[in-house]
């Protein structure tokens, strides 16, 4: 099986100038855990933005400032400081084994599918492998 028998296509993107406020509202009202951020000046992937990150950072954010000072400070901080840039994004016509060695080794949830100019074309999370262990358990 390929990456693109998997991926979702309905991808949730979010500016590399957005704030964490723009992240966590976007997050909400979408339902999504995880944003792939997208180049203002390029529409390319620059990274990927993961709940786990956003829940770390807005903690932090609450305990070093109060309830009071949280909304201000979420704006004021920018979502590029806090996207993980260290990965590979796939390809559609990628093997889903390399999908599943990177998740184990790296304990991510989610890797961006981009084309050959590095444009996001889908994404492939922890979720579409449970939808997939469903579909193999039940034929």
């Amino acid at each position: 099986m390929k990456v693109k028998d998997i991926m979702s296509t309905q991808v949730v993107c979010i500016s590399d100038g957005a704030s964490v406020k723009d992240a966590h509202q976007l997050m909400h009202s979408r339902g999504v855990r995880h944003l792939p951020v997208i180049s203002e000046a390029s529409g390319t992937l620059v990274g990927i933005l993961t709940h786990k990150k956003m829940i770390a950072t807005v903690v932090n954010l609450l305990t070093r400032y109060g309830q009071g000072a949280l909304e201000r400070k979420e704006r004021g901080t920018l979502i590029a400081d806090l996207i993980e840039t260290d990965f590979e994004p796939l390809k559609a016509d990628a093997p889903l084994t390399q999908v599943v060695d990177y998740f184990i080794a790296n304990k991510h949830g989610c890797l961006p599918v981009v084309d050959e100019h590095n444009k996001v074309q889908g994404i492939v999370t922890s979720s579409d492998f449970v939808k997939l262990c469903r579909a193999l358990l039940k034929a």
